[in-house]
């Protein structure tokens, strides 16, 4: 991909849109591995169940220690479909997943990348502990606004709206701020 040294405004506007596509081309090839992965992932989960073989559980302990993101993906993609019914359906877990990256942005950094994951996984686990505090009854109104709030700035914060939010500090607060309302609600659950 090396282009002339033109320096006109034709031509950067040339190699500035040949960039973005080969960015969206590098994220669909990356989201396409990771489903594969997760797919790979919750057929070696759910053969263990069943079998029990030793083999197959370290290969999926291998694959938690090696992709510790996507097999929480998949994980939670297991209970998804546990909870939905006694019939697996994989079509409606993949349906959901498909809208997902349309709504964030992942930055090609691959620690950055790693920690937008990261804080959408959280944003996952508080919404589900919260819907369980919430049906015992320990949510009060406070708490459930502090959680929406929380939750709608990280979500804001992860569609790229502001190329400045894609920084390693930023990041890093909105996780804190995640992990310690999730805390708190996990403390509640006790």
């Amino acid at each position: 991909h090396d282009f002339p040294d033109v320096r006109t405004h034709e031509h950067n506007r040339l190699i500035e849109q040949k960039v973005q596509e080969l960015a969206a081309q590098a994220r669909d090839i990356i989201e396409e591995k990771e489903d594969r992965q997760v797919a790979r992932i919750k057929a070696l989960v759910r053969e263990y169940y069943v079998t029990k073989n030793e083999a197959t559980k370290k290969e999926f302990e291998a694959a938690n220690a090696a992709f510790p993101i996507l097999f929480s993906r998949a994980w939670m993609q297991l209970k998804a479909d546990k909870a939905s019914g006694p019939s697996p359906a994989p079509p409606p877990t993949t349906a959901p997943e498909v809208a997902a990256p349309e709504e964030v942005v992942y930055p090609l950094d691959p620690e950055l990348r790693e920690r937008v994951m990261e804080i959408e996984r959280l944003i996952i686990e508080l919404g589900q502990d919260l819907q369980q505090l919430k049906a015992q009854g320990g949510a009060d109104d406070i708490l459930l606004q502090t959680c929406r709030k929380l939750v709608s700035r990280a979500k804001e914060g992860l569609s790229g709206r502001e190329p400045s939010e894609f920084n390693v500090r930023r990041l890093d607060m909105t996780r804190n701020s995640l992990m310690t309302t999730w805390r708190q609600i996990k403390s509640r659950l006790k």
